[in-house]
């Protein structure tokens, strides 16, 4: 497993597609690191004196989307591109049965080719994270505490698993389809339903179950209709991991009335208490990981290698 494992790791780094992706990500959220520096610095006087550096990752000023929302939107496209040719790819070069005639085990291939898309996710993830802690000090003029620089640890981990997810998904419809092109476009179709069109779903769905909403507190549960059928889609579970985990502050997923507030001093949250608000949706996620690589791993044992 080490050899594929080394094989594939060097193979993704030296792919073109996955450099360009990657160049237009790492710039994209430099430009966007530095825009909500500047923002940051010009406005200290309105800032809040807590978790100051985490703005780097939320704030909107200067850039279309904050750091964080782009990488949860353009993250998954990293994870199709390392998965959607992985096993496909090798069926269309004529290459897998050749590769699993030498003593190599199928488990070992199928295992070292994830393995080795994990890392580079871990790798481009990472990277992204040393980057903002490199421009926001000298932007902000001081490092992050250590508050800070654990959040934005948890926040590398769960991107991993996030962009994780759908690389075991590529994978998956790589070893389904077993034609590079019917892997990529499954991948991307499902993509981009789960990213922006199962949020019309979700309102289509609460305009159906609550019909004219009067009241604060209907409104709140149409709220909390569509927020539950959103909840689906892996975006909306990173999203709001992240949401809860980059602004200590918050202390609920959604709409609330104001009675249910009452009481509540505005003080930020513990680090712990952050993550036992999140800690079902990183066991979600980790479990959609597990389902579709053990899905995939099931399918690729069973199937006919032979051209």
């Amino acid at each position: 497993m080490s050899v594929v494992f080394w094989k594939e790791l060097a193979d993704h780094f030296s792919s073109r597609r996955f450099m360009i992706l990657l160049t237009i990500i790492v710039l994209t959220g430099l430009w966007a690191t530095y825009s909500a520096g500047q923002t940051i610095r010009l406005d200290a006087e309105n800032m809040p004196t807590e978790s100051v550096f985490l703005l780097l990752l939320t704030s909107q000023s200067g850039a279309l989307f904050p750091l964080a929302t782009f990488l949860g939107f353009l993250g998954p496209l990293v994870g199709i591109t390392l998965g959607f040719d992985a096993i496909s790819g090798e069926y269309a070069r004529g290459t897998l049965s050749r590769v699993l005639s030498q003593p190599i085990y199928r488990d070992s291939l199928i295992n070292g080719k994830f393995l080795a898309g994990l890392a580079t996710v871990a790798t481009f993830w990472a990277s992204i994270l040393i980057l903002v802690i490199g421009l926001g000090m000298p932007l902000l003029g001081f490092p992050p505490n250590g508050e800070e620089l654990w959040r934005m640890l948890f926040f590398t981990l769960i991107g991993i698993i996030y962009v994780g997810f759908w690389l075991a998904l590529a994978m998956l419809f790589s070893i389904l389809f077993q034609r590079t092109v019917t892997a990529a476009l499954g991948s991307l179709a499902l993509w981009l339903f789960l990213a922006i069109f199962v949020w019309m779903v979700a309102k289509v769905v609460s305009d159906i179950v609550v019909r004219d909403p009067s009241t604060p507190e209907q409104l709140v549960q149409q709220a909390n209709i569509e927020t539950a059928v959103s909840r689906f889609s892996p975006n909306t579970l990173y999203s709001e991991t992240v949401h809860i985990l980059l602004n200590p502050v918050a202390r609920t997923f959604g709409p609330v009335l104001q009675e249910q507030l009452s009481g509540i001093l505005p003080t930020p949250l513990a680090l712990s208490q952050s993550l036992l608000l999140i800690f079902p949706h990183i066991a979600t996620l980790l479990a959609l990981v597990a389902v579709c690589f053990a899905i995939s791993y099931i399918k690729f044992m069973r199937t006919e290698i032979r051209t």
